[in-house]
């Protein structure tokens, strides 16, 4: 079994507001999992002795995406790696659901494993891109991760797509690699 330097994931979280008006909602999109079902994710057993893992968290559960970076066996860094600032096709601030305010931007946190080491200094945190499919993040997201960390060993989880250089799993994803003790998703 392969280990990973970098591992970026977007998991399908079971949100806690479901967006059944338009359908709108992640569960619509896709199959989504419980924080439980995450955190018994074999994640841990993939991960090199020194590895960042850069997570998408949704911003009312902070504290579910804590739970999922500690049973992964990371130790959290900042929940601000990557701020994904959303746009419009036409280039305007996206204008998003949200509980408290109307959400136009996304959070990456990243946690680490043992001591990775940063490569580039000029890597910065703010992504403005524009919003494509449900939850798809940005390409330059991976990219980033690449100029920050180098040509590492990395795999993308959840993913919806294929890159070049990137091991892939996910359910969306043609070439998936098998995580031991496969899980379903």
């Amino acid at each position: 079994m392969p280990k990973y330097s970098l591992i970026y994931a977007d998991p399908p979280w079971v949100y806690r507001d479901k967006a059944n008006a338009g359908k709108r909602g992640a569960a619509h999109k896709y199959s989504c999992m419980t924080v439980p079902e995450l955190c018994a994710l074999p994640v841990r057993k993939i991960a090199a002795d020194d590895c960042l893992l850069a997570m998408w968290w949704v911003a009312p559960m902070p504290e579910e995406a804590l739970a999922v970076v500690k049973a992964w066996g990371f130790t959290l860094k900042t929940m601000k790696g990557f701020t994904w600032r959303k746009l419009t096709v036409n280039g305007a601030e996206h204008f998003g659901m949200g509980n408290w305010t109307r959400a136009n931007s996304e959070d990456c946190l990243f946690a680490t494993r043992g001591r990775p080491q940063r490569v580039s200094a000029d890597v910065r945190q703010i992504i403005t891109a524009i919003v494509r499919d449900h939850s798809r993040k940005p390409r330059e997201a991976r990219e980033r991760l690449v100029r920050l960390f180098g040509d590492v060993p990395r795999v993308e989880l959840f993913a919806r797509d294929t890159a070049a250089g990137w091991a892939v799993w996910g359910d969306q994803v043609d070439g998936s690699i098998a995580l031991p003790e496969e899980v379903t998703i």
